[in-house]
This record gives structure tokens, sequence and C-alpha cells, in this order.
């Protein structure tokens, strides 16, 4: 009689292979169409995982429709190290991004971010100067600070601006400049209000705008911090899901000795 854990497991694992594949049909159609720099990006990643994904539901399959234990060994293997991996990603994932939050400014809608409130990891880590670029091209890509319209100044202020449209498409308060257009700002002719590299950063040429300013990093930081924090909670939910199907991945595999031994016994 077919064990129900090893069908429950391979039913699994068939439904990991389809997400596989989708994956890397994703990557390979990002190589040949992508165009932006985000989706170039995403390229990589999409096909490693793909395949790592496709090769590990691979080995589950196998082992649980056509009893073999040790293929069955190496795929619960895998599952253990990627559920103690998940679990030390998502404790760390909160442990650095509890620094941080924006800044309200008078009269404003929106807050503004300082890079300097971030944590180390984080600034050192995914806005360096070998990863800004990379960001900076995704970022030019979306067309993020295109869409703040041509509002006049006083509805421009009430706006509640995403943190990246904050800190990339406009310069900070505290330069002084005067309005003319949502990315298009005027610096007076006694300079900036304040002496600060944003200040003298700031371009209105549409390409550059705030893209290289450190409340431009800060920003895009705010944005990830709003982000692994939701992950943080779909995390706890994937990892619940894993440990069951851990649990029954053991089931499959004790029934595979089980029946081995039985086997070996001349035992029906």
């Amino acid at each position: 009689m077919v064990r129900i854990s090893n069908t429950l497991i391979g039913l699994l694992n068939v439904l990991t292979m389809l997400i596989a594949v989708a994956a890397m049909a994703a990557g390979t159609y990002f190589h040949f169409h992508g165009g932006t720099q985000c989706q170039k990006f995403l390229q990589m990643p999409l096909v490693v995982a793909g395949a790592v994904l496709f090769a590990v539901s691979l080995c589950g399959l196998v082992g649980s429709v056509c009893r073999i234990s040790f293929m069955l060994w190496i795929y619960l293997l895998v599952m253990l190290v990627l559920i103690v991996g998940l679990l030390v990603f998502t404790i760390f994932a909160l442990i650095i991004t509890h620094k941080g939050v924006g800044q309200a400014v008078s009269n404003r809608g929106y807050k503004e971010y300082k890079l300097g409130d971030y944590s180390n990891w984080l600034r050192n880590h995914l806005v360096n100067d070998k990863n800004w670029e990379h960001i900076k091209g995704c970022l030019k890509d979306t067309d993020v600070c295109r869409r703040l319209g041509s509002d006049d100044a006083a509805t421009f202020y009430r706006k509640n601006l995403s943190p990246i449209q904050s800190g990339c498409c406009k310069p900070p308060t505290y330069c002084g400049f005067e309005f003319k257009n949502a990315t298009f700002w005027v610096m007076p002719k006694t300079g900036p209000a304040v002496t600060d590299s944003d200040c003298k950063t700031w371009n209105n040429d549409q390409k550059q705008l705030c893209y290289d300013c450190k409340s431009c990093k800060a920003g895009l930081l705010a944005n990830i911090k709003s982000q692994w924090r939701m992950l943080a909670i779909i995390n706890a939910c994937v990892l619940v899901v894993l440990v069951f199907v851990y649990s029954v991945g053991c089931c499959a595999f004790r029934n595979n000795r089980r029946d081995r031994y039985r086997y070996r016994r001349g035992v029906p």
C-alpha cells in the first residue's frame, strides 16, 4: 500500500518543481528580452535559485516515489539547512533593521531620511559604491520620479512621498532650494542654506536628480527596512510550512527504511 507520507511529499515536490521551472523560465526570458538594468540584475539569481530548487525537489520526488532512501536523505538534509538558514536570516533581518526612522519635516506631508540613521551593515553591504550603480540603474528604469506629476508647490508639499521619492527625486529640504516643479529646484544665489554634500550633488538633469545623494540611499534603506519587516512575518509562515514538509519527509524516510528492512527479512 502506498504510504500517505510518501504520496504527500511527492505531490509537494511536483509543485515546487513547477515553481522552479517558472523561475528558470523567467530568468531565461530576462536574459534574452530584459532590457532594463533591474531585469538584468535579477537574471542570474532567478536561474540559480530555480536550478537549485528543481534539483532538491527532484531528490525528494525520486526518494519518496521510488523509495530510494539515499535521495530522500539528501532532500531532508537540504531542507534542514534551509529551515535553519531561514530562521537565522529572519532573526538577522530583525536585528539590522531596528534602527532608522523617517524624520518629519515642518509643513510637509512627507518625511526625509538620513543615511547615518541606519545600521552599518546595511550601509556597507547594500548601498556601497559597487552595488549602488546597479541599484541606481534599477531606480531610473522604474521612472519613480516621473510619477510625481507637475503639481504646484502647495500641492507637492502636502504629498505623502515614498521614502525613495523623498530621497531621490528632490533635494533635502534643509538645502533651501526654490521649488519650480517636483523634479526641478533652483539653488539660491547665495548657495545652499547648509553645507552638505547632498545639496551640491543635486542636479536638475532628469537622469541624475539626487540618485547619487546620501538621502537617496537612506530612502532605499527605509524602503528595505519596511519590506524586510514584512518579510519576517512571511518567513515565519514559511517556516511553519517547511517544518511540516520536513516532518512529512521524515515519515517518508522512515517508511522507506522500514520497507527495506522488511524486504531483507522477507516480511510481506
